[in-house]
């Protein structure tokens, strides 16, 4: 008999999670799987579900219901160990979903998927990110710089809902923002930059659908540094819708750099791993290699 576990975010979307979430269970119960939910009252309560769960080893696969940041806790639980992830995408921003070609806000199709591929899993790279206040592993990205800040803003704002907050917390982000300095080393050489923002990526897209780093793949081994160098604030607006359609890597501001190991450090600029606040900079990343089993 296999058993999943799943966790549910009732939040995502706007509220549709539980609704999607429910569905999802039913059709994975249709399909002969036995259901452990695993699901808390907030994040930290899943989290440690999670883990209890897959240290007592009841369960052979785990599903998440939720966005890029339910993708997160899922990864940081099944990451180096046997246990498969599958998702049941819903949220606001649904980056590894897309990546992995997962149905998103179909709980019919995601299910079936999942007991599809349950004993024929992918295995995929991960990004492993060490801040002073913790370990981690990201599936998208790990940024720090103006779009962090962004976060930031928009996460300590209760209105407007959905992604007109993200676009109300940059405008204001903007008005007092210069650039940033970082000392940075990447594959052990050390560098200087003066510019808007750094990303490590894991994955091609991250922020609900923004291309930072097109040819980026899960399971190449490697990561992309993303760097926007210092540019004025109006071309800074000017670039930023490019980056939807991939077309802004061709800006002369823009630098991708292919690497396996890199440490950005700065003062005062927090840090964000698909979404999720990690911690502040310095940031030491590198890639773990097929250390995670996907149902995708």
């Amino acid at each position: 008999m296999t058993v999943f576990g799943v966790i549910v975010n009732p939040a995502s979307g706007k509220g549709k999670g539980g609704s999607l979430g429910a569905q999802f269970i039913s059709y994975l119960e249709a399909d002969g799987v036995t259901v452990l939910n695993l699901s808390g009252a907030n994040y930290d309560e899943a989290l440690t579900n999670g883990r209890k769960a897959i240290a007592a080893g009841a369960i052979d696969a785990l599903a998440v219901a939720g966005g890029d940041g339910m993708v997160h806790l899922g990864v940081n639980l099944c990451a180096e160990t046997s246990v498969p992830l599958a998702l049941m995408p819903c949220g606001t921003g649904n980056d590894a979903a897309m990546t992995l070609g997962v149905p998103i806000d179909s709980p019919r199709e995601a299910a079936a998927l999942a007991v599809a591929k349950f004993g024929n899993a992918r295995r995929i790279d991960l990004g492993v990110g060490v801040t002073e206040t913790r370990k981690f592993f990201f599936f998208n990205s790990a940024s720090a710089g103006f779009d962090a800040l962004v976060n930031r803003r928009a996460n300590r704002w209760k209105y407007p809902k959905g992604k007109s907050r993200y676009t109300l917390a940059m405008l204001a982000e903007l008005a007092g923002f210069d650039s940033i300095e970082y000392e940075a080393k990447v594959d052990g050489q050390s560098r200087s930059i003066i510019g808007m923002l750094c990303a490590v990526a894991n994955a091609p897209s991250y922020g609900g659908g923004m291309l930072v780093a097109p040819e980026a793949s899960i399971d190449d081994g490697l990561l992309d540094l993303f760097i926007v160098h210092k540019i004025t604030k109006p071309e800074l607006i000017k670039v930023f819708p490019k980056v939807f359609t991939g077309a802004h890597v061709s800006h002369p501001a823009v630098e991708i750099v292919r690497a396996s190991e890199i440490t950005l450090k700065s003062a005062g600029i927090p840090v964000y791993a698909d979404g999720e606040p990690v911690g502040a900079l310095p940031i030491s990343v590198s890639v773990a290699k097929a250390c995670l089993k996907v149902l995708a």
